[in-house]
């Protein structure tokens, strides 16, 4: 924590002492919305990360992606639904323009433009590079006690691709094979063929269109869902590390082994803590090869002894109130419920509005940006 106060002092100071005066002073006195903004503006420096500052190439000029970029951090903030709605308040709202970096309201750009800006940042991963750059200026050298990692179903207004039919396989031959002849080997699962492959490589293979998604609710009722799911590795005082969208069907367990290996390059972390969704051997030992400790609830699945067993420890503990060290631990994976809910309820991820992996990524990517820093923040002030 001390580490993470020093990153940040320079920055809240100058927002304190200088930047919140100045702009107070030009703009009037700031609602809540605003000074989240700007403070999240001052964190994350998104323009640093933009190629399009110099003037100098030839042909028609672009519009200042910067001040467009901005103004989608803002839409995340304010959980604007869609970009028309963004651009009616910055027609109305003369401070929160001169904050995005418009002086005039004939100098914000016409939603074409905005449309094409946003296409760019989704096709050069803006908002992924500057995360990646966000929690690595703040938390490389910082040591994390739990990722809590989960997955959270993304609803999306597309057309959902249909799974191609499978070919129908060959009865299997009951025994043993005939002397000479080869066995019939079955094909390695994902989660099988993740453990011999980079991390580009397992993130090229994970699916990626727009389907149908099924999953049992805490109440038990299966809910279905047509758009994506987000999975998050969330560190300790909720801050996202690092995220993977894939496909609605995709199940949790397939994004573990690439989501660690994209964390272990933020953050040194100890324990990673996931539900039964995620009890898979192969997982264990990939957790185990980081470093770290693989905290899992157990899947019984249709094993009924082992159930009754679990459950009769679970009972034994409550009545002498003595709950495992690892159970304690485990509580600490409220996390990434926390987070999921607030990027849902707060930072606009129930509003997509748009289609395609690479832009529903950057859309969600702004709101995670916005969290990020507004946690980062929360945690030293």
């Amino acid at each position: 924590m001390s580490r993470l106060h020093d990153v940040f002092a320079p920055y809240w100071s100058s927002i304190q002492t200088a930047l919140f005066p100045w702009v107070e002073v030009t703009l009037g006195p700031l609602t809540n919305n605003q000074q989240q903004l700007v403070t999240t503006l001052e964190v994350i420096r998104v323009e640093e990360h933009l190629p399009y500052l110099w003037k100098g190439f030839p042909g028609r000029p672009l519009k200042d992606r910067a001040a467009i970029a901005r103004a989608f951090v803002a839409k995340a903030i304010y959980g604007m639904a869609t970009t028309r709605m963004l651009l009616d308040r910055l027609a109305t709202d003369a401070a929160l323009r001169r904050i995005c970096g418009w002086e005039k309201k004939r100098d914000v750009p016409s939603e074409s433009v905005f449309s094409r800006a946003f296409a760019e940042f989704a096709a050069n991963h803006l908002t992924e590079r500057v995360h990646e750059a966000l929690i690595k200026s703040t938390l490389h050298d910082r040591l994390v006690g739990h990722l809590s990692r989960d997955g959270t179903a993304i609803g999306a207004r597309e057309k959902p691709v249909q799974k191609p039919e499978q070919p129908p396989q060959p009865p299997k031959k009951r025994g043993r094979p005939k002397h000479g002849e080869e066995p019939v080997r079955r094909p390695p699962t994902r989660l099988e063929r993740q453990q011999t492959m980079t991390l580009e490589e397992m993130c090229a293979d994970l699916p990626t269109a727009c389907n149908v998604g099924t999953k049992r609710n805490s109440q038990g009722h299966q809910e279905s869902w047509i758009g994506y799911k987000l999975h998050l590795d969330t560190a300790d005082g909720d801050i996202p590390i690092s995220c993977l969208l894939s496909s609605a069907s995709m199940h949790d367990s397939q994004a573990a082994i690439p989501l660690a290996t994209l964390s272990a390059q933020r953050v040194i972390s100890l324990y990673d803590l996931m539900d039964a969704a995620y009890d898979a051997p192969v997982i264990k030992a990939h957790s185990r090869s980081l470093g770290h400790v693989p905290l899992i609830d157990t899947n019984p699945r249709r094993n009924a002894a082992l159930k009754g067993e679990l459950q009769g420890e679970a009972r034994r503990r409550a009545l002498i109130h003595l709950p495992s060290a690892e159970d304690v631990r485990y509580h600490e994976r409220s996390a990434a419920e926390r987070v999921n809910g607030r990027l849902k309820d707060e930072f606009g991820g129930r509003y997509v509005r748009v289609r395609g992996h690479a832009k529903v990524t950057c859309h969600l990517m702004f709101g995670i940006l916005a969290l990020t820093a507004n946690q980062l923040m929360r945690l030293i002030t």
